[in-house]
């Protein structure tokens, strides 16, 4: 009973080659075992010696060889064939394996990814088409199973970088009495229908974009600051340090017209002057004293008051002369008005306000 107990490991790949396994360095620690197998059936059966040895530290440990049909029995004997150890037989069909998909296309539909591959030649019902996806946010694969050779998913965000895999599964038990799946075909990474070549270029894209960003946004504000701190320096230079006018634009007929010739320039100008100097000149007041006794004083008062008389008169018909004639009066402590004049006397002097 023990040789029925042995555990063994049976992989067909794909129905094209087997893989037997056993534990060697458990099973047979003190001796080298031998492999025979045959895929014929009845009783004359023609029992072939294994290829090709499979080793675990110079031992054998299992062995590989061509697919012939869909029965197999195995024996495994002592190295010298003499006594077997074990031996098995069974259905070589339950044991496959299948290739990795072929031609594996992706559609995108908005949302919508549809996955295909080419259909195998053989055992097409037995097979299923997985898929497994995850973006760069999700921390395991999301996965969906369906028939040979089409699935298809929805919910796909067009802004997130995805990255998929896919392989196909045996159908168990109907199929195969082992769960036994095919290697995954190459990882590929899509975003919005785009193949990338790793979602690593989305993710730095995007920090390149973030860096451009920010370092146009400094290059502003710096750009601001210092037009900021221009005109605050212009307005201190200006209250510290006064501007010097130009000459140039002050005296512009000096350099303009006289090329910066000085004494040509105040020639010039001493004539422009004198030709336009006034003709009429407000006659000069000049205040004469007089002493006089007072009784002459007495006896002129009213030969004074005749001449302001006459001098109002003649000062309302606009005379040049009023003012002139006002200085030749005799002062009194009285205030006369002439014509807009007004003409302090007091004593013998008189004052024109």
């Amino acid at each position: 009973g023990w040789k029925d107990a042995i555990n063994t490991t049976i992989i067909n790949f794909n129905n094209e080659k087997m893989q037997i396994t056993w534990a060697a360095r458990e099973l047979f620690p003190s001796e080298n075992v031998s492999f025979s197998y045959t895929f014929d059936e009845g009783k004359h059966k023609v029992w072939k010696p294994c290829p090709t040895y499979l080793l675990d530290q110079d031992y054998n440990s299992g062995c590989l060889f061509k697919t012939e049909g869909p029965t197999l029995a195995i024996s495994i004997r002592s190295s010298n064939g003499s006594e077997e150890l074990f031996s098995k037989r069974l259905k070589s069909d339950f044991y496959i394996k299948p290739n990795r998909p072929e031609n594996v296309t992706f559609f995108w539909k908005e949302d919508t990814v549809t996955v295909i591959c080419n259909k195998p030649e053989r055992a097409v019902k037995c097979l299923r088409l997985e898929l497994q996806y995850k973006s760069k946010f999700d921390k395991d694969w999301q996965s969906r199973t369906s028939k040979c050779c089409s699935v298809g998913e929805q919910g796909f965000d067009p802004r997130k970088c995805y990255s998929f895999r896919v392989r196909l599964k045996r159908l168990v038990p109907y199929c195969n009495v082992v769960n036994y799946s095919s290697d995954w075909e190459a990882e590929t990474f899509w975003m919005n229908g785009t193949l990338l070549d790793s979602c690593d270029d989305d993710i730095k894209s995007q920090s390149n974009t973030v860096i451009f960003l920010s370092c146009f946004l400094a290059v502003l504000l710096m750009i601001l600051i210092l037009l900021i701190l221009l005109c605050k320096w212009q307005r201190l230079q200006k209250s510290v340090m006064p501007a010097i006018p130009d000459p140039k634009y002050v005296f512009a007929d000096l350099f303009n017209d006289h090329n910066g010739n000085f004494q040509e320039w105040i020639d010039e100008t001493a004539h422009t002057m004198v030709q336009t100097k006034p003709e009429y000149e407000e006659p000069e007041c000049i205040i004469e004293v007089e002493s006089q006794q007072k009784d002459e004083k007495n006896s002129d008062k009213q030969s004074s008051q005749e001449k302001i008389f006459n001098f109002s008169r003649a000062a309302e018909n606009n005379d040049p002369k009023a003012a002139q004639i006002a200085c030749l009066m005799p002062t009194s402590n009285t205030i006369a008005s002439f014509a807009g004049f007004q003409i302090l006397m007091n004593n013998d002097m008189y004052v024109m306000l």
